[in-house]
C-alpha cells in the first residue's frame, strides 16, 4: 500500500515537473522565438524626441515656433516630483520596485476582468515606453509578448528616471501637445515648476484618451478622472492630506475655458519673415530636422521696423487702390440663418476665412453686414468690447467710390472695418470700411555691412495671401537696373563725365523692328552720365550697354546676384529679365558700402536642441574684442575678408549719381530725409511694375508694387510717386534708430567740377545749379568733348542737352540715311518691347 502511495505520487510529482519544464520550454521558445529579431533598445540611450524649433528676435523674444508634433522636451531633472508622481500614480504605482513589467498588476486586471469588471490594460511604463518607441500601437498577443522581452531588456540598460524622462516627453496628451512641458504650456500656460497639485493630477489623466478628458466638453469626467489620480496620489504618500482635500475641490480652470491667456496670445501673428525663415532652412537642413529639431534660431528680424515696414506698404497699396474708387469687399458672406442671433453671427463670423492680422492706422476687423440703410449701415463687429462705439458706418464712409451704401453692401457680407481716429488726440470719429487691395507688392531692408535682413514684408497682409512677393516674385526691375550698366561702365573706362549720345535708334529683332525711346518721347543729344541716370535715359543705357557689350554688362548683373545666367540681349539693359526684390536690395548695398559683397541673410545664428551653434552667418572677425580696455572714443577693429565686387572708387561714383536721382531726377520731392541717401526709380513697359531701390549709409532698402497677374497699374503710375513714398515712410524711422551719415569717400582720388548738362570742365571756384564735383580716379585725367554712340550712326546733328526745349516731332536719319520723324506722343509697350521706362 505504501509502495503504491508512492508510485502515485511520484508519478503525479513527474507529471507536475513534467507539465512545468514543458510550460516552462514552451514559454521560453516563445520568449527566444519573439526575442530573436526585436530592435535594440541601446538606441534609446541616445533618442532625441521631436521637439519645437523657435525663432527669436534680436532681443531674444520668441516671435515664431514651427513643429509637426508640439514638444518642448525636459530632462528628468527639470520635471518636478509632483509631476512625476502624478503619472505614476495614475499609470504604474509600482514604477520604482517592479522590473518593467508588473505581475500583480496583470493578475489583478486579469481578476477583475474574470469577475465582469471594466477590461484595463496592465502595462507598465517601461512597457508603454517600449510600445510608443519601437513596436507601435497595434493590439495583438505577440506584441504584447514583445512588450514584456523589451521592457526587461531596457531596465538594463536604462535607469529608472531615463526611462520615465522618455515617457512624460513622448506621451501625446492632447491639443496637438506631445510630453508633459507642452501640455502644461497648453491647457494652463504655465511651466512644469508653477503646476499645482490639482494641474499635475488633471495632466496625468489624460494618457488613457485626451478627448475623453476634455477640459470643457467633458468636465465633470475630467474633474473625476482627476480627482481619482489625486487619490492615489495621497494614498501612494506624494501629497499629504491637507493638499489632496484642496486639490480635489478646486475647479478645472484651463486655457481651453478662457481661465487662463494662450501662450499663443504672447506670440505676434505669423508674417512674411518667420514663414520665409522656414522656407529656407527646411531647404538647408532638411524638413524634418527643421520641424523637429528643437532649433532655436536668432532671426534678424527688427520687429520695430518691421511694424514700420508694414505699415508702409499697405498704406502705399490702400492709396492707390482707394484712388480708383472701386468697391470689392471680400467676396465672402453669411447665409440668413447665420443672422439671427448674436451668438449666431458670432460663431459664423469666427469661422470664416479672412485676414486678421492688418493693423494699419487701427487693427482691421472682421464685420459681418446685419442692415443697411441709404444713410447708415449697421454691422456686426468682431472682438469688440462692451464699451465699443455703435457699430455703425455712415453713408460718406464711401464717398470716395461715388456710390451709396445700399449700392455697395447687402445684409450678410464680410467686410473689414477699422476705427478712424483724430490725429490730435485719437478721440473716436467713425466706423470706417476698408478692402484689401487687388494690387500687390513687396519692401525689404537690410544692414549693408552684413546684409541682415532688418524687415521684410511680402504683401499686404500675410493671411491674406501667404506668397512672399520679395523672394517668390520674379518681376521686371525695369530702370532699377539701369545702375549695373553704368557700374560696368565706369569700371571700363567712363566717368560720370562722359558724354553718350540720347538719339533715337532702330534695331532689328526676330520679332521685329526694336525702337526704344526714353518715357517723354523727347531726344536730348550728347549728356553727361550722370544727367542720363538721374532722368533715366533709355537711349543713353542702350549705347552704353552696346558700347560696353552686353556680356560685360551680364558678368556685372550675375557677379551682384541680381541674375544667375543673365540674357545678352541688349533689352535686358533697360531691366527686361526678371528677378527678385531681396535680390535687388542686396545688389544695391554692395554700391553703399563701397563694393564688397554682402550675402543676405534672415537669420544671425542656428542653435542646435543641445545649445551648440550649427550656423553663423557673420564669418568677421574681431581684432580687439578679447582686450581688457580700449583707449575712449575706439571701437574694436572688424577684420574682413569679404570678395570685392567693384572697385571702392566706381562705387562712390555710382553712389554720387544716385544721390542725383533723389535730389534732382526722377524720385525728385518723393524722398526726404535729413540724411544723404541714393537710389533708382524703376517703371516697367506699361506701368505694370513700379519700384524704388534706394539705400543711406548704413541701410539699402527695396520696394516695388505691382498685380501679381501683370497689368497695368494706369497713366501717371511711376516708381518715384508710388514706391519712393514707401521708402520714405521707412526709412525716416530707420534713420531715426540706426542714424546715417556722409558716404565713405575712397582713397585714390580727386574732385573735379563739371557742368553736369554738358559734362564740360569747371573751374574749382565755379558755382551754381549747373555745378556738381565728380570723382575722378588719381592718375587718370578724365577725357572731356568725346561723345559716345554705341556704334549707332543716328543722332550726330542733335544739339546738345542744355539746348533742348521742346516736346515737337524731330526729324531724324537711321541706319539706312532715310529721313524720319519721330513722334510726338510717349513711349508704349509697342516701341519699348519690354524693359524700364525710367
Amino acid at each position: 500500500m505504501i509502495r503504491f502511495v508512492i508510485s502515485f505520487f511520484g508519478g503525479i510529482f513527474t507529471m507536475v515537473t513534467l507539465g512545468a519544464i514543458g510550460v516552462a520550454l514552451t514559454i521560453g521558445a516563445i520568449f527566444w522565438m519573439y526575442g530573436r529579431d526585436l530592435p535594440n533598445t541601446d538606441q534609446l540611450a541616445s533618442y532625441a524626441p521631436p521637439t519645437i524649433s523657435r525663432i527669436y528676435s534680436g532681443e531674444g523674444r520668441i516671435i515664431d515656433e514651427f513643429a509637426e508634433e508640439r514638444r518642448l522636451f525636459a530632462p528628468a531633472a527639470e520635471i518636478p516630483d509632483m509631476v512625476k508622481h502624478a503619472f505614476i500614480s495614475a499609470e504604474d504605482k509600482n514604477f520604482y520596485t517592479h522590473k518593467g513589467y508588473d505581475p500583480r498588476g496583470m493578475v489583478a486586471a486579469a481578476i477583475d476582468a474574470a469577475r465582469g469588471g471594466a477590461v484595463r490594460g496592465a502595462s507598465t511604463i517601461t512597457q508603454q515606453v517600449m510600445k510608443n518607441f519601437l513596436l507601435g500601437g497595434e493590439r495583438s498577443a505577440e506584441r504584447k509578448v514583445k512588450e514584456l522581452i523589451l521592457a526587461s531588456r531596457i531596465e538594463g540598460t536604462l535607469s529608472k528616471d531615463k526611462i520615465l524622462e522618455l515617457y512624460l516627453n513622448e506621451i501625446f496628451l492632447g491639443q496637438n501637445s506631445f510630453g508633459v512641458a507642452a501640455a502644461a504650456q497648453t491647457y494652463f500656460n504655465k511651466t512644469l515648476s508653477q503646476l499645482e497639485p490639482q494641474e499635475a493630477a488633471y495632466l496625468a489623466a489624460l494618457p488613457k484618451a485626451p478627448s475623453t478628458y476634455h477640459p470643457v466638453r467633458a468636465r465633470e469626467r475630467a474633474i473625476s478622472r482627476r480627482n481619482f489620480v489625486l487619490r492615489e496620489m495621497y494614498e501612494n504618500g506624494y501629497i499629504d492630506e491637507e493638499a489632496y482635500r484642496s486639490a480635489r475641490v478646486a475647479p478645472l480652470l484651463s486655457v481651453q475655458n478662457g481661465d487662463f491667456d494662450s501662450f499663443k496670445s504672447a506670440l505676434p501673428p505669423r508674417d512674411y519673415f518667420t514663414d520665409e525663415i522656414r522656407r529656407q532652412l527646411s531647404r538647408d537642413f532638411g524638413e524634418g530636422e527643421f520641424f523637429g529639431g528643437g532649433m532655436a534660431v536668432r532671426a534678424t528680424l527688427d520687429p520695430e521696423l518691421q511694424e514700420v515696414a508694414a505699415s508702409a506698404l499697405r498704406r502705399g497699396l490702400e492709396s492707390y487702390d482707394r484712388g480708383l474708387g472701386r468697391w470689392r469687399g471680400s467676396g465672402l458672406s453669411l447665409p440668413a440663418e447665420a443672422l439671427a442671433s448674436e451668438e449666431a453671427w458670432r460663431e459664423a463670423l469666427a469661422g470664416t476665412d479672412i485676414a486678421r492680422d492688418i493693423d494699419l492706422e487701427a487693427p482691421w476687423l472682421p464685420a459681418v453686414v446685419l442692415e443697411v440703410g441709404a444713410e447708415q449701415a449697421r454691422l456686426g463687429i468682431e472682438d469688440t468690447g462692451a464699451d465699443a462705439p455703435p457699430p455703425v458706418v455712415p453713408a460718406r464712409d464711401v464717398e470716395w467710390t461715388g456710390k451709396s451704401l445700399p449700392a455697395l453692401l447687402e445684409v450678410g457680407d464680410v467686410v473689414h472695418v477699422r476705427r478712424m481716429t483724430a490725429d490730435d488726440d485719437g478721440s473716436f470719429i467713425r466706423w470706417t470700411l476698408r478692402q484689401v487691395p487687388e494690387v500687390e507688392g513687396a519692401f525689404t531692408a537690410m544692414d549693408v555691412h552684413t546684409g541682415r535682413v532688418l524687415s521684410m514684408q511680402g504683401g499686404f497682409s500675410y493671411q491674406h495671401s501667404v506668397f512672399n512677393r520679395a523672394t517668390q516674385a520674379t518681376r521686371q526691375p525695369g530702370s532699377s537696373f539701369k545702375p549695373f550698366v553704368y557700374a560696368a561702365a565706369l569700371d571700363s573706362g567712363f566717368s560720370p563725365a562722359t558724354v553718350v549720345v540720347d538719339a533715337p535708334i532702330e534695331i532689328n529683332t526676330p520679332q521685329g523692328l526694336w525702337r526704344p525711346k526714353n518715357y517723354t518721347n523727347r531726344f536730348y543729344g550728347p549728356t553727361p552720365l550722370r544727367t542720363g541716370i538721374e532722368q533715366s535715359r533709355n537711349l543713353m543705357t542702350v549705347r552704353l550697354a552696346e558700347e560696353i557689350g552686353m556680356e560685360t554688362v551680364a558678368r556685372y548683373a550675375e557677379k551682384f546676384g541680381v541674375y544667375d545666367n543673365m540674357g545678352r540681349f541688349l533689352a535686358n539693359s533697360l531691366g527686361s529679365e526678371e528677378t527678385t526684390l531681396y535680390k535687388m536690395v542686396a545688389a544695391y548695398a554692395m554700391f553703399a558700402n563701397g563694393g564688397e559683397r554682402v550675402e543676405p541673410t534672415l537669420v544671425d545664428r542656428v542653435q542646435d536642441r543641445y545649445g551648440k551653434t550649427v550656423y553663423k552667418h557673420d564669418p568677421r572677425s574681431c581684432l580687439d574684442c578679447d582686450s581688457a580696455a580700449l583707449p575712449p572714443g575706439q571701437a574694436p577693429r572688424i577684420a574682413s575678408d569679404r570678395e570685392r565686387v567693384m572697385d571702392a572708387v566706381t562705387a562712390y561714383q555710382l553712389t554720387s549719381m544716385m544721390r542725383g536721382v533723389v535730389e534732382r531726377g526722377t524720385a525728385k520731392g518723393r524722398v526726404n530725409l535729413d540724411v544723404p541717401v541714393a537710389g533708382k526709380t524703376g517703371t516697367t513697359n506699361d506701368s505694370k511694375d513700379v519700384w524704388f531701390v534706394g539705400f543711406t549709409s548704413n541701410i539699402a532698402a527695396g520696394c516695388y508694387i505691382g498685380h501679381d497677374r501683370p497689368r497695368s497699374l494706369g497713366r501717371g503710375a511711376a516708381g518715384g510717386t508710388m514706391c519712393g513714398p514707401v521708402f520714405d515712410e521707412y526709412m525716416k524711422k530707420a534713420t531715426e534708430k540706426y542714424g546715417g551719415g556722409p558716404f565713405e569717400v575712397p582713397e585714390g582720388g580727386q574732385f573735379i567740377k563739371i557742368d553736369r548738362h554738358t559734362g564740360a570742365r569747371l573751374s574749382d571756384d565755379a558755382t551754381g545749379d549747373n555745378v556738381v564735383a565728380e570723382y575722378f580716379r588719381l592718375g587718370e585725367e578724365p577725357v572731356f568733348g568725346v561723345s559716345f554712340d554705341g556704334g549707332f550712326a543716328m543722332g550726330d546733328n542733335l544739339p546738345l542737352f542744355s539746348e533742348q526745349g521742346s516736346n515737337v516731332g524731330q526729324q531724324v536719319r537711321d541706319a539706312t540715311g532715310a529721313v524720319k520723324v519721330i513722334p510726338k506722343k510717349k513711349a508704349t509697350f509697342g516701341t519699348l518691347s519690354s524693359g524700364g521706362l525710367y
